[in-house]
């Protein structure tokens, strides 16, 4: 049974995912690997990992990042949502800031 979510990717997402696929696919044949070679490196089934290098939507991330691993590629992938390279993520944190900042008074004793 399809997600319905799968149905309704935008397609930009599903052209980023099918480039992936084509990239990792490429890097493979570059490092002159099978296709059995690799799904036996991030151990899955031939079939998931021929579906991952079509950029299909359903393969699980988890098998994206083995691939990338595999292929000595794994280290960017920690970094694509780091907070310090979220531009819009820094321009909202300063949106936010206080137009002022007001220290406290100490209650006083009786």
């Amino acid at each position: 049974m399809r997600s319905s979510a799968l149905d309704s990717l935008p397609p930009a997402v599903r052209r980023s995912l099918t480039k992936l696929g084509a990239d990792i696919s490429i890097a493979r044949r570059k490092r002159n690997l099978t296709t059995t070679m690799m799904a036996e490196r991030i151990g899955a089934a031939k079939s998931t990992y021929l579906k991952a290098q079509k950029g299909d939507p359903s393969v699980s991330i988890g098998i994206y990042a083995m691939a990338l691993f595999a292929l000595g590629l794994g280290g960017p992938l920690g970094d694509l949502v780091d907070p310090s390279r979220d531009d819009l993520g820094l321009l909202l944190d300063t949106d936010r800031l206080p137009m002022r900042v007001r220290v406290k008074k100490a209650p006083t004793a009786l």
